[in-house]
């Protein structure tokens, strides 16, 4: 079993590929999933319940669909972390195990979506389904997080991050504690890298969704695939933590 102190040095030492796809497809997805899905946040679950609200008030469609996702996201987390106990046993890495399942559920996603896109109605039989694949996908890169890389900036969601960013660029004008400014210097980098692949991936759905509509949603599965040869590749580098 590996210590506290191992598994953080392990992350710190692991190649920044793996975190910044997460988080571009984290951006992606989320965007992507907004605006073709009447409004539904499939990574910031929480965030549905303020466009819940507004679907009601407005008397716009995804009423359901917003209802769903929390529980989705949270039955696919605790189901997720069960399944990973016995992965082990069976000869299987969690890692990438996690990961491959996360690039199915893309997949699936991008086919409904293309199939059956656009969706018009966000409480459709297709719009509910797409939805709700793209809620489990982004939960299991959540689980995988914070699992995985615990010392590694969130992917999909960015309002602590940015809050951290700000502390750590007044830490730094106002000079930060004796001895602190390298690992702060540090944390910021990171977060700024985590932000701006987020931002990358938001706009590069935005984009992708006004040329070629549905199509869209080829992406994400096409850097899960990136980001699973990654994290193979970099086997060596990343150490799963016991349970």
């Amino acid at each position: 079993m590996l210590t506290t102190h191992e598994t953080d040095t392990t992350h710190f030492a692991m190649k920044p590929t793996l975190p910044i796809l997460l988080s571009f497809n984290g951006g992606y997805v989320d965007t992507a999933g907004y605006l073709a899905l009447q409004g539904l946040f499939t990574a910031h679950v929480t965030g549905n319940f303020v466009t819940l609200a507004a679907a009601l008030i407005h008397g716009t469609s995804g009423v359901v669909a917003k209802l769903l996702a929390l529980p989705v996201f949270c039955v696919v987390i605790l189901l997720t972390r069960l399944v990973s106990f016995n992965l082990p046993r069976r000869g299987l890495p969690v890692l990438e195990t996690m990961l491959s399942l996360k690039l199915l559920l893309l997949a699936a996603g991008a086919a409904l979506a293309i199939l059956h896109g656009p969706f018009l109605d966000g409480d459709s039989v297709y719009a509910l389904a797409t939805g709700m694949i793209l809620v489990a996908a982004m939960a299991i890169q959540n689980a995988v997080h914070r699992i995985h890389l615990p010392s590694v900036p969130p992917t999909t969601l960015m309002t602590g991050t940015m809050t951290q960013i700000m502390i750590d660029l007044a830490d730094i004008v106002h000079g930060p504690p004796a001895g602190t400014e390298p690992e702060t210097r540090a944390r910021l980098r990171r977060m700024g890298i985590a932000v701006a692949s987020f931002a990358a991936g938001a706009t590069a759905a935005a984009l992708l969704l006004a040329e070629v509509g549905s199509w869209c949603f080829l992406a994400p599965p096409l850097v899960a695939l990136w980001t699973r040869l990654t994290a193979q590749s970099d086997a060596s580098l990343i150490r799963v933590r016991s349970a």
